[in-house]
C-alpha cells in the first residue's frame, strides 16, 4: 500500500515515516525545498517537493495513494510571518481532504491533540474544526489525539528538551503555575506523557485495522502532575530542580505583549492549555495493538 504523508519532516512525523518504512509501506511525502535533509531515509521515500498551500503539490503527493496521514501542526502561531493555526490546522487540511475525495482515497488518519474543543484556544478550536471536516467528508477516518509527546527529538522541537532549555536551565526555581489565589493548587495540573515511538506505532498499525475506522484515539499513559514532570526531566540530566508557586496571571500579561516573538518561551494559548491539564486513559488501545507503553521516567529521557 502507498501512503501519502503530510508533515513527515518534524519530530513526530520523522518517527511515523520510519515506522511506515519498517512496516513495508511505500511513501509519498511532501517536502518543502531545502528540508530534504530532515528525512533520515529519504532514499526510501518518494519525495514530492512543494508546499502545503499549493494544490498541485498536494495532488502530486496523493497520486496513486490508498491512505493519507496528515501530521502538520504548530503549537504557536506567528501571524506576521503567515504561520497561523487556521491555515495549517484547518484550511490546508481541508484542501488535502477535498483532493483526497477527488482521487477516491477513503482512508485518512489525522494527528489532532487531546483536549481539543469548539470553544477554546486558537490551537484547540482549529484542531477541532479539522476533525469535524474530516468526519464529514472521508469514509474511513481515524483521529489520533495524543497528550504530551516525549522522546529523542534528534534536533527537532520536543516538549522535554524545550522545557529544559527555556525554564529548567535557568538559575532559579522552576515555576509551579496556579490560577486565582489558591497557591496550594500550584503545579497540580496533570498530563499523560506518551513516547513518540508508541504514537508512531499506533499511527501505522491502525492504517489497515478496521477497528480504527471512524474512531478517535486519545493517547496517553500514566498521569503526572507538573511538579512530578519537572522532577523527572531534571533528574534525567543529573539535576534536582526546586519549584516555587507562581501565579499565572502576571506571566499571562507579559505573554500578551511578547508571545509574538519567537525568543519568548511560552504563549498565552500554551499557558491556558497547560493549566487545563491534559490526561487520558489509553490502556485499551495499547492492549488492542499489543503495545507496552514506554514509561515516562528519567532513564527514558537520556537524550536530555
Amino acid at each position: 500500500m502507498k501512503v501519502a504523508v503530510f508533515g513527515g519532516t518534524g519530530f513526530v512525523g520523522s518517527y511515523i515515516v520510519d515506522e511506515l518504512l519498517n512496516s513495508g509501506y511505500d511513501i509519498n511525502i511532501l517536502v518543502r525545498d531545502g528540508s530534504e535533509k530532515k528525512i533520515a531515509n529519504i532514499d526510501k521515500c518518494n519525495v514530492i517537493n512543494g508546499d502545503i498551500n499549493d494544490s498541485e503539490s498536494i495532488s502530486n503527493t496523493l497520486k496513486d495513494c490508498e491512505a493519507v496521514i496528515y501530521n502538520i501542526g504548530i503549537i504557536r502561531e506567528f501571524q506576521s510571518e503567515g504561520i497561523t493555526f487556521k491555515n495549517l490546522h484547518y484550511e490546508c487540511l481541508k484542501t488535502v481532504v477535498d483532493i483526497s475525495k477527488e482521487q477516491h482515497i477513503k482512508r485518512f488518519i489525522l494527528m489532532s491533540a487531546n483536549g481539543v474543543k469548539p470553544s477554546g484556544t486558537g490551537y484547540q478550536e482549529t484542531k477541532y474544526k479539522a476533525e469535524v471536516y474530516l468526519k464529514a467528508n472521508i469514509r474511513d477516518w481515524t483521529i489520533i489525539r495524543p497528550s504530551l509527546i516525549f522522546g529523542d527529538s534528534k534536533g527537532k522541537d520536543e516538549f522535554c528538551s524545550q522545557l529544559k532549555r527555556d525554564m529548567l536551565s535557568l538559575p532559579f526555581p522552576a515555576p509551579a503555575f496556579f490560577s486565582g489565589i489558591n497557591f496550594l493548587s500550584a503545579g497540580q495540573f496533570e498530563m499523560s506523557p506518551i513516547h513518540v515511538k508508541d504514537v508512531a506505532e499506533i499511527f501505522v498499525n491502525c492504517i489497515e485495522n478496521n477497528h480504527a475506522f471512524k474512531k478517535v484515539y486519545e493517547l496517553g499513559a500514566k498521569n503526572y502532575n507538573w511538579k512530578e514532570i519537572i522532577s523527572i526531566i531534571s533528574s534525567a540530566y543529573g539535576k534536582k530542580k526546586m519549584t516555587i508557586p507562581a501565579p499565572v496571571q502576571p506571566v499571562y500579561l507579559i505573554a500578551l505583549l511578547l508571545d509574538r516573538f519567537k525568543w519568548f518561551p511560552i504563549s498565552c494559548d500554551q499557558l491556558t492549555m497547560l493549566l487545563e491539564g491534559n490526561t487520558c486513559d489509553s490502556h485499551l488501545i495499547f492492549k488492542r495493538y499489543n503495545i507496552n507503553p514506554i514509561e515516562f521516567k528519567s532513564s527514558n529521557l537520556d537524550y536530555l
